[in-house]
């Protein structure tokens, strides 16, 4: 029996303006980040949801818990959909980096496994971590839909390592997730397949609009 799992990036943090790698530091949301928390939450009841999970991470909680309150449950805190570490990168921007040391952000965008930051942790070791904890909220909750709320790195990662696409490629494939926006996808067993990417949660069909099985 296959399950939905509902991916979402957490809402805006005060580091986004900035583009900063936030990883494993604790940021908080701007109003912004609030405002799209409720807005997820609005989005979660049209949609119907079953259940919530998120990053430990305040920002995930924080983005997690109105909408977890709105369908009159508490969110699921799953310790392995925290975000990578960044290690060297961690509260820094590209281009602090690239002042630094140019060569280590070339390497990095080149393969961000090969090229990973002095001191993070791998990608391959972050997809696999988060790819279990999603097989295993799919498997808890069997043909049910579960909106899990977590990171843009990490997510990515995920979506790569369950797609079978090689995780050093993450920024290539998936760009990226936008804050609050909605990646769905359908996981029975080992077996994963992407039915919508990055959705934003005001869509006036949940769930339906860039269907990727259309």
């Amino acid at each position: 029996m296959t399950s939905r799992l509902l991916l979402v990036r957490h809402g805006e943090t005060e580091w986004h303006a900035e583009n900063r790698y936030a990883g494993v530091s604790d940021v908080a949301l701007t109003a912004k980040g609030l405002r799209q928390a409720d807005e997820l939450a609005g989005w979660a009841v049209r949609r119907g949801v079953d259940a919530v999970a998120c990053s430990p991470l305040s920002r995930a909680l924080f983005t997690a818990r109105p909408a977890a309150r709105a369908l009159g449950m508490e969110p699921e805190v799953v310790e392995a959909l925290r975000e990578v570490d960044f290690g060297w990168g961690e509260g820094r921007t590209v281009a602090e980096m690239a002042a630094e040391d140019p060569e280590a952000v070339r390497r990095f965008r080149e393969d961000a496994e090969t090229g990973a930051f002095p001191g993070s942790e791998a990608p391959s070791a972050a997809a696999a971590r988060a790819s279990v904890a999603l097989r295993g909220l799919a498997a808890q909750h069997p043909g049910r839909t579960v909106l899990v709320v977590a990171h843009n790195t990490l997510l990515r990662m995920a979506l790569c390592a369950m797609l079978t696409i090689p995780v050093g490629r993450y920024r290539l494939v998936f760009p990226r997730l936008d804050n609050a926006a909605v990646t769905e996808i359908e996981v029975g067993g080992d077996r994963t397949a992407l039915r919508t990417l990055n959705v934003p949660t005001g869509t006036s069909v949940p769930g339906h609009a860039r269907n990727l099985g259309a």
